[in-house]
């Protein structure tokens, strides 16, 4: 059935350029740990990552990531991801206790998609170890891996992380070969397309988790140190997140369970630890909203250290202050109703708009209904159009 509507009929936000959209600081005011020299030692082969004080170079990373399987076999298998514009494996391991796993909830960590934002690389790999490490003989732990099942992605963008060589992350860089900023790629559930086309690294990631059925994530980043909670393309007085209440409570969980260990972490943002994305500053075309809105995932994005690259000096006080932390955001999605979770984003996957960004006329195809809307008379900006009670973003160009 085709139907028209005005946009007198509609309830329309319009969001103009005029709005000034937040951009975020180059750089914020130093703690004191960021005031020493930089060191970054690598790791050349296996033994000498077993301090857990060093980056491992690409080929030790590989060999890691091996490794695991092999010393923990009935434990953890490796998943490839995909691979790099360059052919770098993105990898993925996948953990869980031994018996009957088809009951358990999935659970899914993923790291570095900006590639010199190394911390959670590392923090990941060392993730990876422990829980292995400790099954069987940490309670706590090995609770945990018979009731979920956690994949980990310590590297979702390696070219870039890589991009100076193999052999060091010195010289590495935000985007991935092309030079495109993975996390302004994805499409955008409130209907603004990706200036560039969708790389193979993001093609990759979204086959992958649609492929299974995570009910939590989280996406690590570096550069500040806060928990950016969705949506990243609204500010929460455009648009409030459903959840926003349950975030707030997970986000306090976090900070204040790494503020036992140093209580100077998580204040460079906002003094709580964690933020609304948007009300920090507003992106488009994110991985966290996508999969929010499109997965039935809730994704958090982890900002967790201050520099982007951090210090070799400081990975291991880094890792004592937030472990524990980390481990206990795994147990998070025994707090989620995963029922109205999947309604929820199978009712936003059936919503398409098209052209968008448009000049004027706009189509949006519901699961029964077919609406036209024309916004030629309109400045251009970016609207929010109400489509039986559902948000959809329009780009006005």
């Amino acid at each position: 059935m085709m139907k028209r509507h005005s946009l007198l009929l509609l309830s329309l936000l319009m969001v103009t350029t005029m709005h000034a959209q937040k951009t975020r600081p180059d750089a914020f005011p130093p703690i004191p740990d960021t005031l020493a020299p930089k060191v970054v030692n690598m790791a050349t082969n296996l033994d000498e990552m077993a301090s857990w004080d060093r980056y491992p170079t690409y080929e030790v990373y590989i060999e890691m990531m091996e490794r695991f399987v092999q010393n923990y076999p009935t434990l953890c298998r490796l998943d490839t991801i995909g691979t790099s514009v360059q052919n770098r494996l993105i990898l993925s391991l996948a953990i869980t206790g031994i018996g009957d796993t088809s009951g358990r909830p999935e659970f899914f960590y993923s790291s570095t998609m900006h590639g010199d934002e190394v911390t959670g690389f590392y923090l990941m790999l060392r993730l990876c170890d422990t829980l292995l490490s400790s099954y069987g003989s940490s309670p706590d732990i090995t609770n945990l891996l018979d009731r979920v099942r956690v994949y980990i992605n310590p590297l979702s963008n390696p070219d870039g992380t890589y991009h100076s060589g193999n052999h060091t992350v010195v010289g590495s860089m935000r985007y991935n070969a092309n030079y495109i900023d993975l996390n302004r790629n994805y499409p955008d559930p409130f209907g603004t397309d990706p200036l560039d086309s969708l790389q193979v690294e993001n093609i990759a990631m979204i086959n992958y988790v649609q492929n299974h059925h995570f009910l939590l994530s989280a996406n690590l980043h570096g550069g500040s140190e806060v928990m950016n909670y969705p949506w990243d393309s609204y500010t929460s007085y455009e648009l409030l997140n459903d959840h926003a209440s349950w975030w707030k409570e997970v986000c306090k969980r976090f900070v204040d369970t790494c503020r036992m260990f140093d209580n100077w972490r998580f204040r460079d943002v906002s003094n709580n630890g964690y933020i609304n994305g948007g009300d920090w500053y507003v992106i488009h075309n994110g991985r966290q909203d996508y999969f929010n809105y499109y997965c039935g995932v809730r994704e958090l994005t982890m900002e967790l250290s201050t520099s982007k690259t951090l210090s070799t000096d400081y990975l291991r006080h880094y890792w004592d202050c937030q472990s524990h932390a980390l481990i206990n955001y795994i147990k998070e999605i025994f707090t989620i109703n995963t029922t109205t979770d999947r309604i929820q984003a199978t009712t936003a996957a059936q919503y398409r708009t098209y052209p968008n960004p448009t000049r004027g006329p706009i189509t949006v195809a519901t699961p029964t209904q077919v609406y036209h809307y024309n916004l030629s008379d309109r400045p251009s900006g970016v609207y929010v159009i109400s489509v039986e009670g559902h948000p959809v973003k329009v780009v006005k160009q």
